[in-house]
């Protein structure tokens, strides 16, 4: 046997080690983990969700649905990550560099929807994202494959959850250009765990073109102070993405989006004139220059986050904590949002789950004002224009 060989079978043996100490370690947790269980009944959710939208609520009145609402969103930290499990394992059977990372719903983002909402009537009890777990893939032919064999009945599926509803909007992309497939599931158990049956969780399928300008978007929201995500803000900045997405369908062969040209010279035409008229690159590449980063000592199997944005000063601070302490994060996570809230700072904090510190940043690029490589494919862009047709 040559050293070479020797050398290879040890690192073989050591990563094998390393995946079966993380599986156990895994095991572990999940026995000794305390998850939150739902403490109220739909009708107080609802009844809480119904405060935070009305025009005069007392002080008392919104305490009170707060509390309701962070334990109804801390609830479904249990089966959001059932579903991530699952996610994360057929998805990097489908493609090895899948990224998978999960999230529960911020609550300024939960009541903005509830808001606009109102006329459909939506409760709180029937928000499907509240927990949303994400991968993203190399292409949008791996988006396919993965929803196809894994989730839409084929030949790999085998979720017993109940399959609620699917959101195709790289068929069909939203008229702001956003293009994602979404896949709603009611969680369902016959288990010690069939207390939390009846909770929504979505799962977000998208490609890396899509993703990069989803956290475009969300980057350039958060400096302009423009809900841009919601499709709300300035009306250049809103016509630049929808083109720019355009774009990215084209190059992943995809549809377009309602109301973009179809003419690739003149949809390039239009990106050009607004990319100087913004100054989109120079600004993005500024904004990104000035982060801070505040990160607490990383604990040796930190699993969740917590995400701190400061908008007005570009600080970005990271608190971690171990997969034992999901109930404490969720508890950091209402106490940052409820002082944000008193104090009326401009921030945006989110609680994620991550398996590394790697993953989250490439998961979460806009909240390290990192857009490298949608500027680089911009810029590229840019400097290639497609021939006239006549």
């Amino acid at each position: 046997m040559t050293a070479l060989s020797s050398e290879m079978g040890i690192n073989i043996k050591k990563e094998i080690c390393f995946r079966i100490f993380k599986v156990l370690k895994l095991l572990f947790y999940l026995i000794i983990m305390i998850w939150t269980e739902i403490k109220y009944k739909k009708s107080e959710v609802d009844q809480a969700g119904d405060i935070l939208v009305s025009e005069n609520p007392s002080l008392t009145e919104i305490d009170r649905a707060i509390t309701i609402l962070d334990n109804w969103r801390s609830s479904h930290s249990f089966p959001l990550h059932v579903f991530k499990v699952r996610l994360k394992r057929v998805s990097k059977e489908v493609d090895p560099d899948a990224l998978v990372v999960q999230r529960l719903k911020r609550t300024p983002a939960i009541i903005r929807k509830l808001e606009r909402e109102q006329t459909k009537h939506m409760n709180l009890s029937q928000m499907q994202d509240i927990g949303g777990c994400r991968a993203v893939l190399s292409n949008v032919n791996l988006v396919r494959q993965l929803c196809e064999e894994y989730y839409e009945k084929g030949k790999h599926c085998d979720l017993k959850h109940e399959f609620k509803k699917k959101k195709d909007y790289i068929t069909n992309p939203k008229p702001d250009g956003y293009r994602s497939i979404h896949l709603i599931y009611k969680y369902d158990s016959d288990k010690k765990s069939k207390k939390y049956n009846g909770l929504l969780i979505e799962i977000q399928i998208r490609s890396k073109l899509q993703h990069l300008w989803a956290t475009a978007v969300e980057t350039v929201g958060h400096f302009t102070n423009q809900a841009l995500k919601s499709n709300e803000g300035d009306k250049d900045w809103i016509d630049f993405f929808k083109l720019i997405s355009s774009f990215f369908a084209n190059m992943e062969g995809t549809y377009i989006v309602p109301d973009t040209p179809e003419n690739e010279f003149e949809l390039y035409t239009k990106v050009k004139e607004l990319s100087k008229k913004l100054q989109v690159i120079q600004k993005i590449r500024s904004w990104s220059s000035l982060l801070k980063l505040l990160e607490d000592k990383k604990k040796f199997s930190a699993a969740f986050y917590l995400l701190d944005l400061n908008i007005d000063t570009k600080q970005l601070a990271i608190t971690s904590f171990e997969r034992n302490e999901e109930e404490a994060a969720n508890r950091a996570y209402s106490e940052a949002e409820k002082k944000t809230r008193d104090e009326k700072l401009n921030k945006d904090i989110v609680l994620v789950e991550a398996d590394t510190t790697k993953e989250l940043k490439k998961a979460y690029p806009n909240y390290f004002l990192n857009t490298n490589e949608f500027i680089f494919i911009l810029q590229k862009y840019l400097d290639n224009p497609p021939k006239p047709t006549l």
